[in-house]
């Protein structure tokens, strides 16, 4: 990542996940490279890793509003149903 090789121990139903996390991250990073020219390894490397915290971010807000999406479609559902 970023031209940089890490030596980690991991576990081995984990390493799918490392594998795939590096190739989101070296693909962030190029886009970064690629779009913003003459910046530092680590401010590529911060970038990528901003972008990547702000789509986990929504992915978990849209999460966290499917049990509240769930409760307004019953309280429709019933409204619905008293007004027929």
């Amino acid at each position: 990542m970023g031209g940089q090789n890490f030596s980690m121990t991991i576990r081995r139903d984990e390493e799918l996940f490392y594998r795939n996390a590096e190739k989101r991250i070296n693909n962030r990073y190029s886009y970064y490279v690629n779009h913003f020219p003459g910046q530092s390894v680590n401010t590529y490397l911060l970038m990528s890793m901003l972008e990547i915290a702000v789509t986990l971010e929504k992915q978990e807000a849209n999460g966290n509003i499917q049990p509240i999406m769930a409760t307004l479609n019953g309280l429709i559902s019933e409204v619905n149903s008293a007004l027929k």
